[in-house]
């Protein structure tokens, strides 16, 4: 089979693919169904879609788990009208413990809290791990073994990041002033939220 008929049914394959396919896999199918590639066509085919699609309102993306065709970030908000249910919306509670799980992983319950100066509910635990975002990789051998939290995969993938090494960078923190209002009335309304999600 030529490289153009190759290509063409790699493309087929990952526009009906449930989830990414990574190029062993995409390998793997094609030697299955009669189709001799190796591992090196398959990447060589990659970065031809790649760039085919570079213009396009829809993009073929490397991610975590492979590669995968998606719309263009730019069109979400233009589409999302498509659907009637809108995306679930994360307190800033629970994208605050996020962040902290991915850039400071692995991460314990109390590391958490030690950190944000507030209790963590266990309802925010619950929901990352119900996404599949974050996941137990173990105990710290301390009293009590707590659980130690990594992020997982599925959280690369609905961030669009091939792995760790691109989450943006930490800005610096603002320089504090002498007038501490504000900063008052944010660790209240912070305060306000976390009881919200620690609501049954």
């Amino acid at each position: 089979m030529q490289n153009q008929q190759i290509k063409q049914l790699i493309e087929a394959v990952l526009f009906v693919a449930e989830a990414p396919m990574s190029v062993a896999q995409l390998t793997d199918y094609l030697l299955a169904h009669g189709v001799d590639a190796t591992r090196k066509t398959v990447r060589e085919v990659l970065v031809e879609l790649e760039h085919d699609y570079q213009e396009r309102g829809v993009q073929l993306q490397e991610i975590a788990s492979g590669y995968r065709f998606q719309t263009r970030a730019e069109l979400g908000g233009i589409i999302a009208n498509l659907w009637q249910e809108k995306p679930p919306r994360y307190s800033q509670a629970l994208l605050e413990t996020l962040a902290l799980i991915a850039y400071r992983q692995p991460i314990t319950r109390g590391d958490i809290e030690e950190i944000r100066g507030v209790s963590v509910s266990s309802q925010i635990m619950k929901t990352l791990q119900e996404r599949g975002w974050v996941k137990v990789i173990g105990h710290r051998e301390v009293p009590g073994r707590p659980q130690l939290y990594a992020t997982t995969n599925e959280f690369l993938d609905y961030f669009n990041l091939k792995d760790l090494s691109e989450l943006p960078a930490i800005p610096e923190p603002p320089t504090r002033t002498a007038n501490t209002g504000p900063v008052a009335q944010e660790t209240t309304a912070e305060t306000a939220t976390e009881e919200s999600e620690s609501a049954p």
